[in-house]
């Protein structure tokens, strides 16, 4: 055999290899490549969307909250607001009628703040309590140590959450009776 001969034959038995021994076989073919890229494309676009939607979902709960905020303070500012229409009263009334419409304005805004869930904190004559009380002084007196013995600003509650703590003032004891 001549060399063109040899080189026919060695090309044609190279072209039966590939198509019996493919190195590449068990390897998906480019129809199944192409298949396999268009899914992926098409699971892709839909993590994509989905993230999307779910930032658009927590801008407009975002914008609900803040709507909702809104309206609760706008109904507290209103119930306040007859408070001070009240106040305006008051003092355009004449000298005899001003305690007696401070007491009905004090009345009225005790009123509004507990239909909004605002209860003030007991604590005249009470043990003081730091989750509800400041102490802002503490002296001696005769009522027992740890006594609050006066109310400087009253605490408030809010929804059984403090939201100012009564500053108060609280009690030694009698020291004379202890240094003895």
């Amino acid at each position: 055999m001549d060399d063109a001969e040899r080189g026919t034959e060695q090309k044609e038995s190279q072209d039966c290899d590939l198509s019996e021994n493919s190195p590449c076989e068990g390897l998906p073919c480019e129809a199944e490549l192409d298949e396999q890229k268009k899914a992926y494309a098409e699971l892709n676009d839909q993590f994509l969307r989905l993230a999307a939607d779910f930032e658009n979902f927590k801008k407009r709960t975002s914008r609900d909250r803040e709507i909702l905020i809104s309206l609760a303070n706008e109904r507290f500012a209103i119930d306040i607001l007859e408070v001070v229409d009240n106040f305006e009263r008051a003092l355009k009334a004449d000298d005899t009628h001003i305690r007696e419409g401070i007491l009905q304005i004090r009345k009225l805004l005790n009123t509004q703040l507990l239909r909004n869930g605002i209860t003030p904190i007991g604590a005249l004559n009470k043990q003081f309590n730091p989750e509800e009380h400041e102490a802002i002084a503490h002296i001696t007196s005769e009522e027992a140590a740890g006594t609050v013995i006066d109310v400087i600003a009253r605490g408030y509650r809010m929804n059984d959450k403090v939201i100012r703590y009564a500053k108060v003032v609280v009690s030694k004891g009698n020291q004379e009776n202890q240094e003895v």
